[in-house]
């Protein structure tokens, strides 16, 4: 377990996680009541309420990655072959099967509601992942170019509905859009799109 983490809790490397529980609740219940105090007293618990909160949200992660590991070998490594084989529903199945669901169980999870064009929940499971581990560039890079995906997708829908109002208020049909003249700009769009499934897809089993 994390060295830092452990002695802000006041314990040493031999802890076992019911021990980090019980110094955790001991520090909470003694800390919320000394914020209430004027001073550096009630400055001092709040600043201690935010990093016993923190350590104690990572050791509980890493019970959870330990007892996922535990519990069916390699589970992330299944999962992410499965998404490799294009096998959603097994992936979902397996990720299902998790007891504890930490950073890496919620970047999975985006992958495979991306696989299925649930973007919205890829892009909350992402943020999930973030918040509890907030140093991983993997995580942030994909949000960065999933959040660049919806916007993208988004000025698109609102060019092409333009166009098509354009189109029924002139009530005339383009001549080059019928000799696929919007040929280039359609492909540029699926380059787009299939360079982002390829950063989701393949980010995961980095």
């Amino acid at each position: 377990m994390n060295r830092k983490n452990l002695e802000i809790l006041g314990l040493d490397e031999d802890a076992t996680f019911d021990e980090v529980t019980s110094a955790y609740e001991t520090l909470r219940e003694k800390y919320l009541e000394e914020r209430f105090q004027d001073g550096e007293v009630g400055n001092n618990a709040a600043r201690m309420l935010t990093r016993i909160e923190t350590a104690y949200n990572e050791l509980m992660h890493e019970a959870g990655e330990s007892s996922a590991m535990g519990e069916g070998g390699d589970s992330f490594a299944q999962v992410e072959n499965f998404l490799r084989d294009g096998n959603i529903q097994e992936a979902q199945r397996a990720l299902d099967a998790f007891n504890e669901r930490g950073a890496h169980w919620h970047y999975l999870q985006s992958v495979v509601f991306y696989r299925k064009n649930w973007i919205n929940e890829s892009k909350k499971q992402l943020e999930i992942a973030i918040q509890l581990d907030p140093d991983n560039q993997k995580y942030k890079e994909t949000y960065r170019k999933l959040n660049e995906k919806i916007n993208y997708d988004a000025s698109a829908n609102q060019s092409s509905r333009q166009q098509t109002y354009q189109g029924q208020t002139m009530n005339s049909t383009s001549s080059d859009d019928q000799m696929g003249g919007n040929f280039c700009a359609s492909c540029i769009e699926c380059c787009y799109i299939n360079m982002c499934i390829n950063i989701m897809c393949n980010g995961c089993c980095r």
